[in-house]
């Protein structure tokens, strides 16, 4: 049947008006969200299983989804970028350099240097109040070689460990570790020695890097061989400091086991949860920040009441 001399079925117009999406009303589109339903341009509009989604549906579809995790709650990620270790590395090479330019030597680049003799650890001072010093001789090396050897372990092991424990929890890791060699020293060495280098937290992430291990139900029998090894080392030669050490290991252990075993908020139930909001994982390494401390404290007031103070 024909229609002659009155037009289309919508009188005038020859065609339907034309929606428009409903991100940019000045874009008529023919297209919907195959979900929402609503009218969106091919710019808004994202390939699905079935049909097609436009953003906020995707967006709304994305909150529901789960991202993979490490053991210790970090988000798994495609990249394998480590930032931190890399951003400590490069402290600790400055900080060498500010030395070495200080004492006018690059092999006696402790001798000399205003910045090596206030951030070296000495128990005596820290008692006096220079706390500063129980994480400042964390980034203070002596001697080139000294330098190299820690900063190439720290390359080797932080990667690894950073990647496992996401940025935070590395972070209070390797600071805990670092503060946890200092406590050791202050109590079991010399009070009247200087002690500096990076190797306490080093430490601290060999002993992260086992635990990990541990949870992942793989042999940290390699980890270790290189523990035993660096500690036959360190009671071989002298100079070296054994209980910064044995001091980093075990903060750095201890406060990773709670990481990565104790329920943490975003892998274990919300029951894991206090009050407060903090995961029963985050509680364990406050509980080690404060026995380290506590040590510390315990300490300074020991050598405070043998100097009269």
């Amino acid at each position: 049947m024909t229609n002659p001399g009155w037009g289309g079925p919508y009188g005038d117009q020859p065609n339907p008006p034309q929606s428009v999406c409903v991100r940019h009303p000045d874009r008529p589109t023919g297209l919907a969200c195959s979900r929402c339903g609503r009218p969106a341009c091919p710019q808004c509009l994202q390939a699905a299983a079935v049909g097609q989604h436009c953003v906020d549906c995707v967006r709304e579809g994305n909150k529901n989804v789960r991202t993979a995790q490490t053991v210790a709650g970090a988000p798994v990620t495609r990249s394998a970028k480590t930032p931190l270790t890399y951003a400590l590395i490069a402290i600790n090479v400055v900080v060498f350099g500010i030395t070495a330019a200080q004492s006018g030597n690059v092999t006696s680049n402790f001798t000399g240097s205003a910045l090596a003799q206030a951030w070296s650890l000495n128990s005596l001072l820290v008692a006096e109040g220079d706390v500063f010093r129980l994480i400042g001789n964390g980034f203070v090396h002596i001697g080139p070689i000294h330098l190299l050897v820690n900063m190439f372990a720290l390359y080797l092991i932080g990667r690894d460990v950073e990647l496992v424990l996401g940025r935070s929890r590395y972070l209070a890791v390797f600071f805990l570790s670092l503060l946890g060699g200092s406590a050791s020293v202050m109590v079991f060495e010399n009070p009247l020695s200087l002690t500096a280098g990076a190797s306490g937290a080093v430490f601290g992430l060999l002993g992260a890097q086992a635990v990990i291990l541990l949870r992942l139900k793989r042999s940290p029998a390699p980890v270790l061989i290189v523990i035993a090894l660096n500690i036959f080392i360190s009671i071989s030669i002298p100079s070296i400091s054994l209980w910064g050490h044995m001091g980093g290991l075990v903060a750095g252990a201890a406060a990773t086991a709670g990481l990565v075993f104790l329920p943490n908020g975003r892998r274990g139930p919300e029951s894991a949860r206090t009050s407060a909001g903090v995961s029963m994982a985050w509680i364990s390494v406050i509980a080690v920040a404060l026995v380290t401390l506590g040590i510390i404290a315990v300490r300074m007031l020991d050598l405070r009441a043998q100097m009269g103070i």
